[in-house]
């Protein structure tokens, strides 16, 4: 969808990492690392994204640090638009809604990091789910996202908490 109308892999690969996650940083080398492209081609995106007023800067020491400019006025479309392309808005859809018992859904590893490697880690927080319920959701959801999917179900956040992109918490009434 997305690499529909943007011809750029490139710039599809830095709007995945920074619109993906809001806390989701980088740097002109360790994207490039990252991405396996040439520093020029991240260069001339993130010059591009940055006039746009779609990234913001600050310098680090000697380096730049990008991110999403979140008051941008594209911002929460941006948002969305990424999340639809990686199957967020379906795995939260399906699967999380789908159990109605969920407390909290967090994406971890890669997808939080904004890279796009075709799993998924989906921790949920629920205190009772069906597990053979789960399975026959991240099946049907695999084949409409396209994607793996490696769902971790822990019955409370542990102590030291579960680090990631938080995208589903039950609202509290």
């Amino acid at each position: 969808m997305l690499d529909a109308l943007i011809t750029s892999k490139t710039r599809i690969k830095l709007l995945v990492k920074f619109f993906s996650n809001s806390k989701n940083r980088g740097y002109l080398r360790g994207l490039a690392e990252e991405f396996g492209e040439s520093t020029n081609s991240i260069r001339i995106e993130l010059n591009r994204l940055t006039k746009a007023g779609l990234l913001s800067w600050e310098n680090e020491g000697k380096t730049k640090s990008y991110q999403a400019n979140e008051i941008h006025p594209l911002y929460q479309e941006l948002k969305s638009i990424v999340s639809k392309y990686l199957g967020f808005d379906t795995l939260i859809e399906q699967v999380v809604q789908g159990l109605g018992s969920v407390d909290k859904a967090i994406i971890q590893g890669d997808y939080a990091e904004g890279k796009d490697t075709g799993t998924i880690e989906l921790t949920i927080i629920a205190s009772s789910i069906d597990l053979d319920y789960l399975d026959f959701l991240i099946n049907k959801t695999e084949e409409k996202i396209n994607r793996k999917l490696k769902v971790n179900v822990l019955e409370k956040v542990p102590s030291e908490g579960v680090v990631g992109l938080l995208v589903y918490e039950q609202v509290q009434e």
